[in-house]
């Protein structure tokens, strides 16, 4: 019990920053307020209205 830290709050930077869905902290998209990883915004993103220009 004696050494153990939590590890402190990251402010800014790739740690500070979560996808609501799942909890990664890789590729996150900001734009919008949307705060979702790539993978998830790929699965949700025909729901919330975007479209896939070809």
């Amino acid at each position: 019990m004696g050494k153990y830290r939590p590890p402190k709050e990251r402010r800014f930077g790739k740690g500070s920053r979560r996808c609501i869905r799942c909890g990664t902290h890789d590729a996150i998209i900001q734009k919008y307020g949307l705060m979702l990883c790539r993978r998830c915004f790929r699965e949700v993103a025909p729901l919330i209205g975007f479209k896939k220009y070809e």
